[in-house]
């Protein structure tokens, strides 16, 4: 089993849908945490509805700092903090295998119901789709390095 940590600057959206889908999808092979480096206290309600529109549990989280996962080793950090947009990634200084898999912010997008919706699920598929891969890869098989560029190739190559 392996640990991840999905992380972002406020931990209210897109690391949650992060977690929540490792947890998911991978339940028998990976687990995962989400963490904010200024988390902002609450989970976005668009982050846990297109979690039950998907099936996916989304009962339980919350907006934390890194601090509070201490006890943890990680055996990856994924960042998903949006470089595009210029938001500030945090940088993890544990000994964990870090990739950054930016996603667009649905917190930040502002219009219709729908349009808000919209963003939510495009975060949504996007995390989807990258976790399918990370599934996908012989991941027993595989060293540091090569999993940390098929990490990264992920990130860069999924839209």
């Amino acid at each position: 089993m392996l640990n991840i940590l999905v992380l972002c600057t406020g931990n209210s959206c897109r690391s949650i849908i992060g977690e929540a889908l490792i947890n998911h999808l991978g339940a028998d092979r990976l687990h995962a945490w989400s963490a904010g480096s200024q988390p902002t206290g609450q989970v976005n309600p668009g982050a846990l509805a297109i979690l039950r529109e998907h099936g996916v549990a989304s009962e339980g989280y919350s907006s934390k700092s890194w601090d509070s996962l201490g006890d943890v080793t990680f055996d990856m950090v994924i960042t998903v903090c949006d470089n595009a947009a210029g938001e500030a990634c945090p940088l993890f200084s544990g000994k964990a295998l870090k990739a950054h898999w930016g996603i667009p912010d649905p917190a930040h997008v502002t219009g219709s119901e729908a349009d808000i919706h919209a963003a939510f699920a495009k975060a949504y598929t996007q995390l989807e789709a990258r976790i399918q891969q990370l599934l996908n890869l012989p991941l027993d098989d595989m060293d540091d390095d090569s999993l940390r560029a098929a990490l990264n190739q992920i990130g860069a190559n999924t839209p």
